[in-house]
């Protein structure tokens, strides 16, 4: 009964691989006449990793020699994870990822992964996998077509006075439920002097996007714009921030509420939005002047037609389609209509 209680409390061995030390002293041993088990208890390890070692070893004359052994295990360990081995091994996979990285829709690594697993294409294969393959050698010439540009924090801007905006409503009072929408301006840089600015209003619960550019930052403009883009899509209120283009929100048609004075994080959807536009078609400097409508529209279009995780790997139209928020164009066969003047975009 002893004895049961012994082996029941018996501490495991806590794993470690073999050193160069280890194999040096497998090698005095076996030069010396000791058997595999009485090696395997003096460096402390199970008898049958020794066995594998000096069986899996050896060279071809049968002779066991530790800077060999080393060696072979190295490079063994090496290869064993190489990165983006499961591409590499996959020639038509690794083309299906190449042209998605490449098509105008701009495809992540993780819309790739995702839309692949929907469709139930094999081999299967993860974003984290696609991104080793890009950071290795054999995808490093692909990265190029990642949206990854800023690699340092942004630093914080000083807060500036807002103008008061009359009869606003506050975000923490807005409705539960309802189809939510988040409204957001993007403009030139200070010192080209231009005015010309984007207006884009995002719907959080589908990621669908409409927006329009505009000649200035004048609340009257800013007006016009949400009219128009918000005319033909379904939804409750618009959540704003306290800029100076916002001061006509009560003829906007639709309710609308504000964030906490310098809380932007109070609508991330649309500040991410307007990021991704950033980073994949409008860099930062640039001034909106050279931007025609016809791109944004086009940038729009290529946007909402992106397959998101959080949509189940499928576009902002084909939720927004399902739920009601668009319809389709009656006047054209398998086209969406999104706004009164919108970018007309096939599915």
């Amino acid at each position: 009964m002893k004895k049961e209680t012994e082996k029941k409390y018996k501490k495991k061995r806590s794993f470690r691989h073999l050193n160069q030390s280890d194999r040096d002293r497998i090698q005095a041993l076996l030069n010396s006449g000791h058997k595999q088990e009485e090696i395997a208890e003096i460096l402390d390890f199970d008898a049958g990793a020794i066995s594998r070692e000096i069986n899996k070893r050896r060279t071809k004359d049968g002779r066991y020699i530790s800077a060999v052994a080393q060696h072979k295990a190295g490079v063994k360990r090496s290869n064993s994870k190489a990165q983006g081995m499961k591409i590499e091994a996959h020639p038509e996979l690794r083309e299906r990822i190449i042209n998605e990285l490449k098509s105008k829709q701009h495809r992540s690594p993780d819309e790739i992964a995702g839309r692949m697993e929907l469709e139930g294409i094999t081999p299967k294969i993860s974003a984290k996998s696609i991104y080793r393959w890009l950071y290795s050698r054999w995808g490093q010439q692909y990265c190029c077509y990642l949206c990854t540009r800023r690699y340092k924090k942004r630093k914080q801007k000083k807060k500036t006075k807002r103008e008061m905006i009359p009869n606003r409503k506050s975000i923490h009072i807005r409705p539960v439920k309802g189809i939510h929408a988040e409204g957001d301006l993007f403009v030139s840089p200070t010192k080209t002097h231009s005015q010309e600015s984007g207006a884009v209003v995002i719907i959080p619960e589908t990621m669908l996007a409409v927006g329009t550019m505009i000649k200035n930052k004048k609340p009257a403009s800013f007006k016009r714009a949400v009219r128009e883009k918000t005319k033909n899509i379904n939804i409750d209120d618009l959540t704003l921030d306290n800029g100076i283009e916002n001061r006509e929100h009560e003829q906007f048609g639709i309710d609308t509420y504000f964030c906490d004075p310098h809380s932007p994080w109070q609508k991330p959807h649309i500040e991410g939005f307007i990021g991704l536009i950033r980073r994949w078609f409008i860099p930062k400097k640039t001034d909106l002047k050279n931007v025609s409508e016809e791109q944004l529209q086009e940038y729009l279009h290529i946007l909402n037609n992106k397959h998101r995780k959080s949509l189940g790997y499928r576009s902002a139209y084909e939720v927004s389609l399902e739920r009601g928020i668009i319809q389709k164009n009656p006047a054209f066969s398998g086209e969406i209509l999104t706004t009164k003047v919108a970018f007309q975009c096939k599915i």
